[in-house]
């Protein structure tokens, strides 16, 4: 893709997660309203390097492709809008233009092959259900199945564990679902209690 608009936001999206978002500065109207008309996809980086709204943020150049996948008034009248994950992306010439936005040339990533989860990771499917049947996000409802997918299981714990957005980050740029799978354990020794 030559000219992906960018959307620099202080979380980490992954494939097949979501967001909500507030909508109210000028620049992120801009946004909606452009990936309204056109119907299509937008990219969503971390900002490792100052703050969304700053001139000057500075998104991480992998990052999510993301679709509005439902809008809604919040209780202040701003308008709301949902985030749907989409593939992994690699901007390659990230520019500001003098509207404000930020719109980059990328190289998509190939979308995961689904993979059953190793042996070693069963504490992970473990931790992952407990997670889901705790917190009741949205994936409460899904298959069983879901559960064998080293992917989905890498992703949404990568979501619902409490890392930091810079750990966050590493795991959405993980080459594999094996190598996310990896880092998260090698992450879980922070949670334990003393």
């Amino acid at each position: 893709m030559d000219d992906l608009l960018l959307f620099p936001l202080s979380v980490v999206l992954f494939p097949g997660g979501g967001v909500s978002l507030r909508i109210f500065e000028p620049r992120d109207l801009q946004r909606v309203r452009e990936c309204s008309e056109k119907d299509g996809s937008f990219g969503v980086s971390w900002v490792a390097r100052g703050r969304e709204l700053d001139s000057g943020a500075k998104p991480v150049v992998v990052g999510t492709l993301a679709r509005i996948g439902d809008f809604y008034s919040c209780s202040d009248g701003v308008l709301g809008i949902r985030l749907e994950g989409e593939q992994r992306f690699r901007a390659l010439q990230p520019r500001q233009c003098p509207d404000g936005l930020i719109r980059a040339a990328v190289e998509i990533w190939p979308t995961e092959i689904t993979q059953p989860v190793p042996a070693e990771y069963g504490l992970l499917v473990t931790i992952l259900e407990r997670l889901v049947e705790q917190f009741a996000p949205p994936w409460g409802d899904v298959g069983r199945d879901r559960y064998d997918d080293a992917v989905w299981v890498s992703y949404r714990l990568a979501e619902l564990l409490p890392f930091d957005e810079a750990e966050r980050q590493i795991l959405l740029e993980a080459v594999s679902a094996a190598d996310r799978l990896d880092k998260i354990l090698a992450l879980l020794p922070q949670f334990q209690r003393e």
